[in-house]
């Protein structure tokens, strides 16, 4: 049987701890919109994670059904097409999901393919998967997070300025990690390069490996330093990073987490505040950990985390410290910067009214995603047809979802499958609020010109 190109999905919301609570949760509310085997949202739980697509652990269904997303690709090739399950083989190759945040995230690292393999086979219960997860944030609410390593400068600043973190790190490697890098960081030569990485790396793993009771009786420290200093803690702080804000951050984290070694690492990395439409790409191999607030998230399809802070979970401390590419730069190089879609046609109401079609692009082949505004009754957005297959999630308002002669509705939390090929069409039907859709989608970039296939 032949599966119409556009059928409306049921997905799976996972509840882990640093999830937002109840209905405050988008995930939850997204989830409630299509409820699997009776869902409906409890009040005193956590919902951390809406999972759109074909990965086993929480796979989406096609809600006239009940059958997954996996099997009706894998029985009807054209929704997929051969060009992409030649690539990827029978299942999407990205996996789309939105997460609300209440408290940290672990601070982790996505290990890069080779890596992945590697810890796959020798680890499969905490590895689950043999495929890497570079992976996309872009902002629904308000965002923060940490990402990246800051510039050293920074780093040689706080391991100065903040004595309980130049405790853990060791006089020795504080000190070292200062001289090596003063005065360098406009030095983009391969040797300073090397020699600053060299650095930050034997630092920050002195930082990791430090012992339990150490741990403890530092974090004491810190925040008794950022309770009495305010706004000058850690000298004022940094241009990015205010004294205020780094001091309000370790109270709230450590009330989150009590003597983590995470209230260290922040120190380490970007401080990271978005607001709604900003993104940024993580490749694998960063090192990050989110904070609060509401995203659509696109990775490849992997759920590997290698995890060293902020978690109950399993840590592999060595692990991370090993893999990190220890890449240091401004927040603003990790951040994206979207651009008009330009294979949406958007009628001229839409455009009047300030609607717009806006693509995140990363440089991978397995996903990119678009945010599609319509601001009035009848706006309309028509998708030229592309070789991979589609999710689309409403995250507000309500609308018309079609493909061909298929119309149906669309409304804040449905998430429809859209097969390759297929010319879709999104059009607003209330005028009163924005109608707003995020469309994660792969096509094959053909190298030899440049050009998608």
């Amino acid at each position: 049987m032949v599966q119409v190109p556009l059928f409306r999905l049921q997905c799976g919301v996972n509840s882990y701890d640093w999830g937002k609570i109840g209905s405050d949760s988008a995930a939850a509310r997204f989830a409630a919109a299509t409820p699997a085997d009776g869902f409906s949202v409890q009040s005193d739980k956590p919902y951390a994670e809406l999972w759109m697509g074909t990965h086993p652990s929480n796979p989406s269904r096609d809600v006239d059904t009940g059958r997954s997303l996996l099997d009706l690709i894998d029985v009807n090739e054209g929704l997929l097409s051969s060009t992409i399950k030649a690539r990827y083989g029978a299942k999407l190759p990205f996996l789309f999901k939105v997460l609300s945040i209440n408290k940290a995230l672990s601070i982790q690292a996505h290990p890069n393919k080779k890596l992945a393999e590697q810890l796959h086979a020798k680890d499969p219960k905490n590895y689950p998967d043999d495929n890497h997860k570079p992976e996309m944030t872009i902002a629904v609410t308000a965002f923060e997070g940490l990402c990246g390593f800051r510039p050293l400068g920074e780093i040689a600043h706080f391991l100065a300025a903040v004595p309980a973190l130049r405790e853990l790190v060791g006089e020795d490697d504080a000190k070292s990690f200062i001289a090596t890098v003063r005065g360098q960081e406009g030095d983009d030569s391969s040797e300073s390069t090397t020699q600053n990485k060299r650095a930050l790396q034997s630092a920050f793993a002195a930082l990791m490996k430090s012992s339990p009771e150490a741990i403890a009786d530092a974090s004491k420290k810190l925040v008794a330093d950022a309770e009495a200093k305010g706004a000058e803690f850690a000298d004022g702080g940094v241009e990015a990073s205010s004294g205020a804000t780094l001091s309000e951050l370790v109270i709230r984290l450590n009330k989150q987490f009590p003597d983590d070694i995470g209230l260290f690492v922040l120190f380490f990395l970007n401080y990271v505040q978005m607001q709604p439409g900003e993104a940024m790409f993580l490749k694998a191999d960063d090192i990050h950990a989110y904070v609060s607030g509401d995203i659509i998230e696109c990775m490849a399809a992997s759920d590997n985390v290698v995890r060293a802070g902020f978690t109950p979970k399993f840590k592999d401390v060595q692990t991370l410290v090993d893999l990190l590419t220890y890449d240091y730069a401004p927040i603003e190089e990790q951040k994206m910067e979207p651009k008009d879609y330009p294979y949406a046609v958007l009628n001229r109401t839409a455009y009047s009214s300030g609607s717009e079609s806006t693509l995140y692009d990363p440089p991978i082949d397995e996903f990119s995603v678009v945010r599609t505004v319509l601001k009035s009754s009848g706006s309309k957005a028509t998708f030229d047809p592309i070789e991979g297959p589609s999710i689309v999630i409403c995250t507000n308002g309500k609308g018309k979802i079609s493909v061909g002669p298929t119309v149906k509705e669309i409304k804040e939390g449905w998430v429809y499958f859209v097969g390759a090929t297929a010319e879709l069409v999104l059009e607003s039907e209330n005028g009163d609020e924005d109608f707003i859709t995020f469309k994660a989608f792969c096509e094959i970039e053909d190298h030899s010109n440049g050009e998608k296939l």
